[in-house]
């Protein structure tokens, strides 16, 4: 059996669900942790229109699914708990060790 891959490309811009099946926001970016070689994190843009306005989120990766036939990624959290997590400027995005704190939301 192979293991499956997939390009960071093919993530950019697919919905950020919950198990609800409520989507959170999507994805904007994959962050690597090249010291490491892994994902660290996926940005999640949520809350603006067309790109304006939005905030980003870093959800790190040990959080995520990914649900290839509904090209979705699925994290474990319900929405409340997205709207009032601490988000990040757009200019300052945090670094792998922050970010891995996040893990016990």
């Amino acid at each position: 059996m192979t293991t499956p891959t997939l390009s960071s490309d093919t993530l950019i811009g697919d919905p950020i669900k919950n198990r609800a099946g409520e989507q959170l926001g999507t994805v904007k970016e994959v962050m690597f942790d090249l010291e490491n070689g892994r994902i660290a994190y996926l940005v999640m843009a949520s809350g603006g229109f067309l790109g304006m306005g939005d905030s980003y989120f870093a959800v790190p990766w040990s959080m995520l699914t990914v649900d290839t036939d509904a090209h979705a990624v699925v994290v474990d959290v319900d929405k409340e708990t997205i709207e009032s997590a601490p988000g990040f400027d757009k200019d300052d995005w945090p670094n792998a060790e922050e970010v891995s704190r996040l893990e016990h939301y």
